[in-house]
């Protein structure tokens, strides 16, 4: 077998392959001396059957299999002899188009290497770690928001009308065309005004109504409504008020703090204070880690593959035509050309995914099945009632799993660089903190 290469410019490599006829002979022989003693044919005994009838029968069939296992052969060879490691999965043809049994095969590969990553010194890099303690305004605006959530209703004097934000309790039935539907009846409803929780224009016609007053109720459905039968009709709700009732928030005391599950009202407060907290250290990392990525763009300098920065920047000019136009939901339309910003992300993107990947195999970080475990919890989340059936898909789905596993893999290389550099705290106010994570969303 010969490797010639042809092609060497920057990370672009290019080799010819000849597997000989005699390789693949060879090759096909040791396949029927391995199937041979499980082989069965009329007049022979399992196992007897003679090597050339095998070869007259079968090795047509096996040829194909030899010559794939011969390059996949001469291709590991070859990676594992130069330590190249392919951006993407080579290109491999046949040159010999013309094959015939007895001939050599003649193949050509190509590919973009990944570049060598050089190393790095991180103690001398300066990072800046913000901290915002929970001050007690917060702490009072977020117990102020759970006694609204906690907020029970009292009648109002009789004959008193309904007001926004108040509770009605209404019975009402729906009708289009003067025809009753499926599911515009309801009895006893306790409504909210305000909370728009019902279809548009509907909680309004209720303000200034009276407990035992009858109203009719003129709306139509939103032309996306869900039930097609419904969408964009208009229909009349003859509702009867039963009871105007006031809002009246919860008492800041120990009984709404054990409604939350707290012990007592300073628990509570505690809790409130941890979770801030905890919010805030998400944000202020999250200004900590964009701080070490700038630095390492600027930090490192390597060559780049050009099929993954031009991969990227498509991505990247596709992702942002969207966001432009949301309307437009599929993706048949036509092709987004990729513009100089979007290359020059792409190439931050693809030197610091480079880099970190790099850092990471060196560091033998890995992702445990305890966090792949987490995060896909996580995502589950997000369709409830089905959560087991996207559990099945992730595990079916190695695409997805590489999806949740990365931004994973990338948080714990970052906290190993972190945990090397030289890291100052710096206490700022939550005001300053949103700023900070703003100018980052504007970049």
């Amino acid at each position: 077998m010969q490797v010639t290469e042809t092609l060497n410019e920057g990370l672009k490599r290019g080799y010819a392959i000849t597997v000989t006829a005699a390789e693949l002979d060879e090759k096909v022989n040791e396949k029927l001396v391995e199937a041979q003693p499980e082989i069965e044919m009329k007049g022979f005994r399992k196992g007897k059957v003679p090597m050339a009838l095998l070869k007259k029968q079968f090795g047509q069939r096996l040829m194909g299999e030899a010559m794939q296992e011969a390059v996949d052969g001469a291709m590991n060879k070859h990676f594992e002899d130069s330590g190249d490691r392919p951006a993407l999965q080579p290109d491999v043809k046949m040159t010999n188009e013309d094959w015939k049994e007895g001939d050599d095969v003649n193949v050509e590969m190509s590919y973009e290497a990944l570049p060598e990553i050089p190393e790095v010194d991180f103690s001398g890099v300066e990072l800046e770690k913000l901290v915002v303690k929970a001050e007690d305004e917060a702490v009072t605006d977020a117990l102020a928001n759970l006694a609204e959530t906690a907020k029970e209703f009292e009648a109002r004097e009789e004959g008193a009308a309904a007001e926004d934000g108040d509770q009605v309790v209404i019975d009402f039935v729906g009708r289009i065309d003067g025809e009753a539907f499926e599911g515009g009846a309801g009895d006893d409803y306790p409504l909210t005004l305000g909370s728009n929780s019902f279809i548009p224009g509907f909680e309004e016609q209720l303000v200034g109504t009276k407990a035992g007053e009858e109203k009719d109720v003129t709306v139509s459905f939103p032309e996306e409504y869900g039930a097609e039968h419904l969408a964009g009709k208009e229909a009349v709700f003859s509702c009867t008020v039963k009871e105007v009732k006031a809002p009246k928030a919860a008492e800041i005391d120990d009984e709404l703090a054990k409604k939350f599950g707290a012990d007592d009202l300073d628990a509570l407060k505690a809790q409130i204070t941890e979770r801030l907290e905890a919010e805030y250290a998400g944000a202020a990392r999250a200004v900590l880690k964009r701080g070490l990525l700038d630095k390492l763009d600027t930090l490192v300098s390597f060559d780049l593959p050009p099929s993954l920065v031009d991969a990227e920047a498509k991505q990247i000019a596709h992702q942002l035509w969207h966001e432009d136009n949301p309307e437009v939901q599929g993706h048949d339309h036509g092709e987004i050309e990729t513009t100089e910003e979007h290359t020059k992300l792409a190439e931050r993107r693809v030197r610091l995914g480079l880099l970190l990947a790099e850092l990471g195999q060196k560091a033998e970080v890995e992702v445990t099945d305890a966090e792949m475990t987490q995060a896909i919890m996580a995502q589950a989340r997000q369709y409830p009632g089905q959560e087991r059936q996207f559990f099945e898909f992730i595990q079916q789905n190695a695409q997805m799993q590489q999806q949740l596993r990365a931004p994973i893999f990338e948080d714990k290389v970052v906290d190993h660089i972190v945990g090397q550099a030289k890291v100052t705290e710096k206490e700022i106010s939550k005001d300053d903190l949103q700023k900070a994570v703003e100018e980052l969303e504007e970049e």
